[in-house]
């Protein structure tokens, strides 16, 4: 038996979550070292002045040293990517004998790099579900040496050995349900249960990881969006129900509602068996009158898809998406009908995006009005097509493809140093303004709204004006999302005032204990999935 320790932030990771209950099936003993990263956790929220005072990364070592553990992974983002880099440092420091596996959307992307790293030992290219119990053999004995599948690592030797990249995992009930309680002390897992029923997605949109990792596979690699069962699915809810007496049910699949076969048994049985209010991500060419039905009688309370740009030419063959505007609206429409809350995702800043695009959004959200409108701006991400495309037209210089490729400076294009043009990013940040507080503005003012009024603000006020009109937004709709967030950072604020007080191991969620996620070990030499 192994000890395997994660190193994670922010809130649960659902990768790290199977990886561990994998390792568990197989008789290993799993941990998590975990840091809140309050006001600094590389998504939601960053303010910089009160990051400082609430730093919990000697939690994180202090977590690792009382583990001691054979093997530290890690299963960063691009945003992250650095913080790991320290705490494998770190760890290595400590305990020389440490092997460290780093995975993960950003792993698979520049793998070449992270291997360059000695703090790095393994890294995982694609799916790791099949390869995680290898590797932890391989990191236990000095003598291995042998390839192992969607895995390069460092030899004994000092050799780099690279297994080769097998095919999508298709049998996904043969997996173990996600390892929840390895979160029970960090994370209040009842407010918003995460959880996917499927993998994969069937678009690959030039800015999104799936753009290259659904290509990473050398072999015919079967289907890249597979389905759990729905029976799989509602076994894994109802331990959830019993255990953590869910809220809210959150799944995270790139689209939930693929195949309306599979969506039409899975919500009958949720309503049956489950019955919580849950919430899904879909795409316009998905969602029609019998999905928005099902869902709403299913307790589907907010939904979110992606818009991103509303030039139809631009998106097709910039981005990769093929949907028309008329798509949009109509989905809009659809599930506004049935009374359930459209979150709508919008991206400012792509390249060579005409601004007309902006105005056209803007009457679009006037007449198809969404419950939130969330903005994002443009991030290249590593092993995307659009950021080798910015390389090859010299948009993007040396230094900044390695700061990108080395998580740091991951905010490059998100803090909007691609735009040079000062009164085009006022016009930029005035829609900004307006696609925020758009969903609480009443029908006739949200038709009138023009970037020209909020031109008249000073520049100084137009980012809080529009961090506030989303705040306001959010709390004003009960988004689900910001009610958990919020708990999870006051949580954790307090844990860090008791800490300071010598008060430790106050848990974030009391399960009940009699309820069990946790398998049978899988007998030496056998597997755990297909």
């Amino acid at each position: 038996m192994a000890k395997v320790t994660f190193a994670a932030l922010g809130t649960e990771q659902l990768g790290i979550s199977m990886l561990s209950a994998i390792a568990r099936s197989h008789g290993h003993q799993t941990g998590l070292a975990f840091s809140a990263s309050l006001f600094h956790d590389r998504f939601n929220l960053e303010m910089p002045g009160l990051a400082p005072f609430f730093d919990d990364t000697q939690e994180v070592y202090r977590a690792i040293e009382q583990q001691q553990p054979d093997v530290l992974a890690f299963s960063p983002l691009t945003s992250t990517y650095q913080w790991s880099l320290e705490i494998a440092r770190r760890a290595k420091e400590s305990n020389p004998h440490i092997k460290t596996v780093f995975g993960g959307v950003h792993a698979s992307a520049v793998p070449h790099l992270l291997l360059r790293r000695p703090e790095i030992d393994f890294v995982v290219v694609g799916e790791g579900d099949v390869a995680f119990p290898e590797i932890i053999r391989a990191a236990t004995d000095p003598a291995y040496s042998q390839p192992i599948a969607n895995t390069r690592y460092k030899s004994a030797a000092g050799h780099i050995i690279t297994g080769p990249q097998k095919g999508f995992i298709q049998d996904l009930d043969a997996l173990p349900f996600a390892d929840k309680p390895l979160w029970e002390e960090h994370v209040r897992i009842g407010d918003l249960y995460l959880a996917m029923a499927s993998r994969g997605c069937p678009y690959r949109c030039t800015f999104c990881f799936n753009n290259f990792f659904a290509k990473l596979p050398e072999e015919k690699s079967g289907k890249y969006v597979r389905l759990r069962s729905p029976e799989h699915m509602i076994a894994e809810l109802k331990i959830a129900k019993q255990r953590y007496n869910i809220q809210v049910v959150d799944f995270q699949d790139d689209i939930f509602t693929t195949s309306k076969k599979w969506l039409q048994d899975f919500l009958a049985l949720y309503r049956k068996e489950i019955n919580k209010p849950f919430q899904i991500l879909t795409h316009p060419r998905y969602m029609d009158e019998d999905v928005a039905r099902w869902l709403s009688h299913a307790g589907c309370q907010w939904i979110q898809m992606g818009v991103q740009s509303m030039d139809e030419s631009f998106k097709k063959d910039t981005l990769l998406r093929y949907e028309r505007s008329e798509d949009v609206s109509e989905a809009i429409d659809v599930m506004n009908k049935y009374g359930m809350k459209v979150k709508v995702d919008h991206m400012f800043g792509l390249p060579d995006e005409p601004i007309s695009a902006q105005e056209n959004a803007r009457l679009l959200y006037a007449d198809h009005p969404a419950r939130r409108i969330q903005t994002f701006w443009t991030c290249y991400l590593p092993g995307t097509e659009m950021m080798n495309d910015a390389i090859e037209k010299n948009r993007l210089t040396e230094e900044q493809v390695t700061k990108i490729n080395e998580g740091e400076d991951f905010y490059f294009f998100r803090n909007t140093e691609n735009i040079k043009d000062e009164k085009l990013m006022d016009l930029y940040k005035a829609y900004e303004v307006i696609f925020r507080i758009m969903p609480v503005l009443p029908t006739g003012l949200r038709k009138r709204i023009l970037p020209k009024h909020i031109l008249r603000i000073p520049r100084l006020f137009i980012r809080p004006l529009s961090m506030l009109s989303d705040v306001i937004t959010g709390f004003m709709l009960r988004n689900p999302e910001f009610r958990a967030y919020a708990l999870h950072n006051l949580f954790h604020i307090w844990r860090f005032a008791l800490r300071k007080m010598g008060i430790r191991n106050v848990p974030a969620t009391r399960p009940r204990a009699d309820v069990s996620f946790y398998q049978p070990a899988v007998p030496e030499g056998a597997s755990s999935v297909a």
